[in-house]
């Protein structure tokens, strides 16, 4: 006789999906936040660097 494993038991409620998924944490979107962040930051720099500096300073 084969001895397998048991299956695992099927939830029953999609609120139990949903606890464990809250639980995780918001992870992914605090990393799409911080990279759109980095990138404006990079942005902004490039901007200053490459716009405002060449002109030279106000008269």
């Amino acid at each position: 006789m084969i001895n397998t494993d048991l299956p695992e038991p099927i939830e029953n409620s999609t609120d139990d999906r949903v606890n464990r998924i809250v639980a995780a944490g918001p992870g992914g979107a605090l990393m799409v936040a911080g990279i759109a962040t980095a990138l404006v930051v990079a942005m902004w720099f490039a901007f200053y660097l490459l716009v405002f500096l060449p002109r030279g300073p106000l008269q």
